[in-house]
């Protein structure tokens, strides 16, 4: 075992090494497009970028930046920071594999040089195809926070990994809590990394507990809980609670700026510190752990406070400007950007029948927040709201015609009162039309395309907004492309030559489907949790965006975490193959 724990390191850093030698010489010189322009000029002079903001991403940018020698370098080392990220995701990502191969192939019992070269096989088979994988690569070379967030993702989920190892020991929390802190450092990156919890609670559930259908059920609600609580509760809820802090003790106490926040911050240490004290020396072991793993995700977080700091210095990209609490917490939640219903909403045309106040906005105002302004609240005709909705952003007139493309509206006809005299009659749509959308665009365009483009090939790099031209995946099979798309053969050279065009014939798929089938058979535990972060990166994403039609960019980037589970599969294989 010790020798193969020597390979297994070896190995994994020479895949980190083909990976960085990739990103770097592969990385932008400067700049490119969308927010990249804008993290690197914010990373570079710590400046306040777009809401919700990525503090720890800037503060490594500025770091990074440090070794640039001169400005005109700046980019590239910010760029270098993605690159490297990427590499290291990579070499996390050989160790996952190798680590649930080595549970099926090697015991102390079991231990050859064949089965030791198939696990070491796995995880450079899986990590290889994912650092080549499309939606990955371009992600690493350039300076956005994606290729940061996949790598903690892919950090805690390994942690979790090496919990599961060492759960007997008296120091195994000491993992847990590793992986509480770099979920609460992510926060600082993008939230994405969130979505890894649920497949850490099932790691924990079934290493801890003789696994059940009640007890898989329960265990699935607490992650989801907890996942809930992240996201809903803790990130904007403790700024929410020191924002009323500060409205009492500035509006009812007439204290100073900042002062209810302070107390705010001392009352949440001294309670922490007394918590961790009390169930110390009582011997709480449990609560001890978990009132330590939420310091630790607070800790974390803290990276929020460079927000605040650097718009108070008002630097020249100042957005939202955040500055005091009230501030911070539109900028946390995004109020900017119309918020897209997730359970219950209404459709694109449904008429507004009233309109009522909503959250205050407060500024400073000698020594006081008044209320400058409520953001309105639209009340929509009962008829026109469904559960589920999909087809709901009314802002453009290309929503709605794309809407009724592909989701093949015809709907029903209901009479509503009209805007002068009389009634018009608007044509809703169905739900059946709704879920249409959802299955035809939202997962079969903004997610299966994507995941098609890298594990069986890609038409080009002209985004597609459902033509037969554009931006559609391929296999190189024309049995299986023909149909869908017309025949391939005498496509334009302009077409036919695009550097993004790729055909990997679907292998990269097939060799995943046959590692999960050999997961599933050899080990049902470890299988359901690759599923679950597989879902939960991918499905779980579009239902959440409930994206429109017609984005202004492709969106691959946002479903890498997904690709990065399919790719444990395609190691996986290698075991089905050695078998």
């Amino acid at each position: 075992m010790d020798r193969y724990k020597l390979f297994n390191s070896l190995t994994g850093w020479f895949v980190f090494t083909v990976a960085a030698v990739l990103y770097l010489t592969t990385m932008e010189p400067t700049t490119s497009f969308w927010d990249c322009g804008e993290f690197i000029g914010a990373a570079y002079k710590l400046q306040v970028g777009h809401p919700p903001g990525a503090p720890f991403f800037l503060l490594l940018g500025r770091l990074f930046s440090l070794f640039a020698g001169d400005p005109s370098r700046v980019a590239m080392m910010i760029n270098a920071l993605s690159a490297l990220a990427s590499a290291l995701t990579i070499l996390f990502l050989f160790w996952t594999i190798t680590h649930l191969m080595k549970k099926i192939l090697l015991t102390n019992t079991r231990i050859t040089t064949g089965r030791m070269i198939a696990v070491l096989g796995s995880g450079l088979i899986g990590s290889l195809a994912y650092s080549f994988s499309d939606t990955f690569w371009f992600s690493a070379v350039e300076g956005e926070v994606y290729a940061l967030s996949s790598l903690f993702t892919a950090v805690v989920f390994w942690a979790i990994l090496k919990w599961e190892e060492r759960a007997d020991e008296p120091s195994s929390s000491r993992w847990l809590l590793l992986i509480a802190y770099l979920i609460g450092l992510s926060v600082g990156v993008h939230l994405l990394n969130l979505l890894a919890i649920p497949a850490i609670a099932m790691v924990y559930y079934f290493r801890k507990y003789k696994p059940s259908r009640n007890g898989i059920v329960i265990a699935l609600l607490v992650s989801m809980i907890i996942l809930g609580f992240m996201i809903y509760f803790l990130i904007p809820g403790f700024v929410k609670v020191a924002s009323w802090f500060e409205l009492l003790f500035v509006n009812g106490l007439s204290l100073p700026y900042h002062s209810g926040v302070i107390f705010y911050l001392i009352l949440v240490i001294f309670l922490i510190a007394a918590g961790l004290y009390y169930t110390h020396i009582k011997g709480k072991v449990t609560a001890n752990t978990v009132l330590l793993a939420f310091t630790v995700v607070l800790i974390g977080y803290s990276s929020y406070a460079m927000i605040i700091i650097r718009s108070s210095a008002n630097p020249p990209m100042d957005q939202n400007n955040p500055q005091n609490v009230f501030s911070l917490l539109k900028y946390l939640n995004r109020e900017q950007y119309q918020a897209s219903p997730l359970l219950k909403g209404p459709y694109y045309n449904a008429p507004v029948i009233d309109v009522k106040e909503g959250k205050p906005t407060y500024v400073q105002e000698d020594g006081r927040y008044v209320i400058a302004a409520r953001d309105p609240e639209y009340v929509y005709d009962p008829r026109f709201v469904t559960i589920f909705p999909r087809m709901w952003s009314r802002n453009e007139d290309q929503h709605i015609q794309d809407y009724k493309d592909w989701g093949k509206v015809k709907g029903e006809r209901i009479t509503v009162q009209g805007y002068s005299e009389g009634n018009d009659v608007l044509v809703k749509p169905t739900f059946g039309e709704n879920l249409r959308f959802f299955f035809r665009y939202q997962l079969g365009h903004m997610y299966f395309r994507y995941f098609m483009w890298n594990f069986s090939g890609r038409q080009n790099d002209i985004q597609g907004h459902g033509n037969v031209l554009d931006g559609n995946w391929i296999s190189g099979i024309p049995f299986v492309d023909n149909p869908r798309l017309g025949p391939q053969e005498d496509l334009p050279e302009t077409y036919r030559n695009n550097p993004a065009r790729n055909r990997y014939y679907m292998l990269p798929l097939l060799l995943g489907i046959l590692g999960m089938v050999f997961l599933y058979r050899k080990n049902v535990k470890d299988f359901w949790v690759i599923m679950l972060l597989f879902l939960m990166t991918g499905v779980a994403i579009v239902i959440y965006l409930n994206q429109w039609p017609h984005q202004p960019r492709e969106r691959d980037y946002a479903y890498a975490g997904s690709f990065y589970a399919f790719s444990v599969w395609i190691g996986m294989s290698a075991g089905y193959l050695y078998m």
